[in-house]
């Protein structure tokens, strides 16, 4: 093979127009009033978008390296890319809950509680949750939690993609 192409810039770019976009559609749900009810939304919308660009970028690479792409690279693109967005991700977590709107977590809070309530959990077993779930909040953990998650299931959805896009020259013979 004459001529590899560079994943990396693949992975730069689309990792960057993957974490814009889940910021976009993030500030849109907030501005609307609707961020807290629309909260499965929001994560149905990361993780369609997520498989999207990790489909996206295995192509472009695919395309650029002649038709070809080891599982091996694919998976480095998909993860890649993901983790790039999941960068972006954490910096723009940490400026909304400081800056943007410090007080999300606590409104976001006063809703999980009003449906532990609503699901038939007492008064002690909704505080007992509501003081373990505040010990998750701080801006450390929850930059933590973003990143390996990412990684998690950035990894499974990319070896999926992967396996199902590879191509090596062997395959041709």
């Amino acid at each position: 093979m004459e001529h590899q192409a560079n994943s990396k810039s693949i992975i730069l770019n689309y990792g960057l127009y993957l974490g814009v976009i889940g910021v976009i559609v993030h500030l849109t749900l907030w501005t609307t009033g609707h961020i807290i009810e629309l909260q499965s939304l929001n994560s149905i919308l990361n993780i369609g978008t997520m498989i999207a660009f990790i489909i996206f970028g295995i192509k472009k690479f695919k395309t650029l390296n002649s038709s070809f792409i080891s599982w091996g690279e694919a998976v480095k693109i998909g993860l890649g890319i993901v983790m790039v967005s999941a960068v972006i991700s954490v910096i723009y977590t940490l400026l909304f809950t400081t800056v943007i709107a410090p007080d999300f977590q606590e409104l976001a809070m006063k809703a999980q509680e009003q449906k532990w309530l609503d699901a038939g959990l007492s008064e002690g077993e909704v505080e007992n949750a509501t003081q373990m779930a505040k010990k998750f909040q701080s801006p450390g953990i929850i930059s933590a939690m973003i990143l390996a998650m990412s990684a998690f299931l950035g990894f499974v959805v990319s070896a999926i993609i992967a396996a199902l896009m590879k191509k090596t020259a062997q395959q041709d013979y």
